[in-house]
């Protein structure tokens, strides 16, 4: 089964469980989570589905293609890594 990862920054603001999913899309697999853990979907996606600006997410590696649609496709062991970015200096 693919993975869902999410990065210790969000575990700062609320449980990040890592996950399996069968979904085929990226798109289902965050609704699958989200299901689980609704406080989650406001600090990944804004209020019209598309993932927030300081919100990156790499599936085997490689960068999310669509931030709105999240229509990328999975395998069945595909690694999703979803990151929020730190402000600093």
């Amino acid at each position: 089964m693919a993975q869902i990862i999410f990065t210790q920054q969000l575990a700062r603001f609320l449980p990040v469980p890592q996950l399996e999913t069968q979904a085929a899309t990226l798109r289902a697999a965050l609704d699958g989570a989200f299901a689980g853990n609704a406080r989650l979907r406001g600090y990944v996606l804004d209020d019209q589905g598309h993932l927030r600006p300081n919100v990156v997410i790499f599936i085997d590696g490689r960068r999310c293609r669509d931030r709105a649609l999240l229509d990328d496709p999975l395998q069945a062991d595909s690694s999703i890594y979803v990151l929020q970015a730190l402000s600093g200096g």
